[in-house]
């Protein structure tokens, strides 16, 4: 018979297991788009250095890399000259990649809470 000591220590191995599943899960799950269209749109025509920044924060949000996306759009609206548009779609973009980060924390966030519940529902109760 085991002791509650090893019970306990598989336990707990059990809620690691759990754990890295419900985060592979997540990162591993349908990502949500971010819509790069009008961002692409308003730098079509920009000098050479703005575009090279607009098409690294597109290329890292294709890939769902956000935080490179939030990384090359902060450098591409720390630029001088750039037009009403473009800074417009650069706080647009931001927001959106913000907000699907923000979701991706919360979901894997809440799995990871019921992971924890269901395992201390499984654990026998001391007496």
């Amino acid at each position: 018979m085991q002791t509650e000591r090893e019970l306990v220590k598989r336990c707990l191995w059990l809620l690691v297991a759990v754990l890295i599943g419900a985060l592979a899960v997540a990162g591993c799950a349908k990502k949500t788009k971010v819509d790069t269209s009008k961002l692409e749109q308003s730098f079509q025509s920009a000098d050479p250095k703005n575009k090279e920044y607009c098409d690294e924060a597109v290329t890292a949000a294709k890939k769902g890399d956000y935080a490179g996306t939030l990384a090359a759009l902060y450098k591409l609206a720390g630029r001088a000259k750039l037009t009403s548009d473009q800074q417009l779609a650069i706080k647009d973009t931001i927001a959106q990649v913000q907000k699907v980060m923000t979701d991706a924390a919360s979901k894997t966030s809440s799995d990871a809470q019921k992971s924890a519940n269901d395992l201390k529902k499984s654990l026998p109760l001391k007496k």
